[in-house]
């Protein structure tokens, strides 16, 4: 079987390079030419993905590329757009001409983030921001493309690899005594090995059971068990990395609300996930959250 990875440089996709070797052969892409097939992974070029499929021949796609700056998405709808949607369209159109499946990625802010109950795939999307509606795009790209998919709808991703939060918050405990982090925002810190773990998990139960496969196509949700606030998260880095020895110099946090630290972009609320159909689906059991964000920890530090 022949695995087409797209976006294999980005957090989820370091890690998906990892976690999808045992499944096949694995042809990983980044914006890159690969010298060995004269392609590369650059879906920003529309015509250039037709060339990609006709080259790599893919049995499965995962497309771990996304267009994530929530915030520079209210100036660059276009960019944002072009990735988010656009791109999933093609796509999707290519993995059904090529009966390939199709392995994409989402995100809670598809929905309207208000409430206090976890979201279901079932529930009403209601974006409110330019990221949330590009996304949702994408995924009505997927539904209306005819093509197989699995798209996995997650939230506040980190890992070892690229930008996020607990590098941010560990970079500036370094250096400062007081920090005022956002304490009414309510979610789960996903770590992108445990996205491309599951990933790995869901596929392998999808290949071994061809009589079903057609009634698990569709959207899942995908972020380990338990919630928290930004405010929580921040003091379990800053706890838990003092354990491990970090000098920190950290001593205060102070809770601030949503509505105080105005942004670009309005954030949800309620990023809160409900997993229930992903782990009775594909019989699998999702971690506690800071087991991952202890594990990243230390191999951050």
């Amino acid at each position: 079987m022949k695995i087409l990875l797209l976006g294999k440089n980005g957090q989820v996709g370091w890690e998906l390079q990892r976690a999808l070797q045992p499944l096949g052969h694995v042809v990983a892409l980044d914006r890159q030419i690969n010298n060995d097939l004269l392609v590369s992974g650059d879906v920003s070029q529309l015509d250039h993905i037709k060339k990609i499929f006709e080259v790599v021949q893919p049995d499965v796609v995962v497309n771990a590329t996304a267009y994530t700056a929530v915030d520079r998405a209210e100036t660059e709808q276009s960019a944002a757009d072009l990735i988010n949607h656009l791109a999933v369209k093609v796509l999707a159109e290519q993995a059904k001409q090529h009966n390939a499946l199709l392995v994409h990625y989402s995100t809670d802010y598809v929905f309207q983030g208000h409430g206090t109950q976890a979201w279901v795939e079932t529930d009403v999307t209601a974006p409110n921001n330019v990221y949330g509606h590009t996304k949702r795009a994408g995924e009505l790209a997927l539904e209306q493309s005819g093509a197989r998919f699995l798209n996995f709808r997650t939230s506040w991703v980190y890992g070892t690899h690229g930008h996020n939060f607990i590098k941010t918050m560990l970079k500036l405990a370094q250096s400062k005594e007081e920090l005022s982090i956002i304490d009414d925002q309510i979610g789960a810190p996903t770590s992108a090995s445990l996205i491309a773990d599951v990933t790995a998990q869901v596929l392998r139960y999808y290949l071994l059971n061809h009589q079903q496969q057609a009634a698990l196509h569709g959207h899942y949700h995908l972020a380990p068990k338990g919630e928290t606030s930004w405010f929580d998260y921040a003091n379990y880095i800053f706890a838990t990395a003092k354990a491990k020895g970090a000098p920190l110099a950290i001593q205060r946090v102070q809770r601030v609300a949503t509505e105080n630290y105005p942004t670009p972009a309005k954030r949800p609320l309620n990023s809160r996930l409900n997993t229930d159909k992903i782990q009775n689906t594909f019989k699998i059991n999702l971690p506690d959250w800071q087991q991952g964000v202890e594990h990243t920890l230390g191999e951050i530090l």
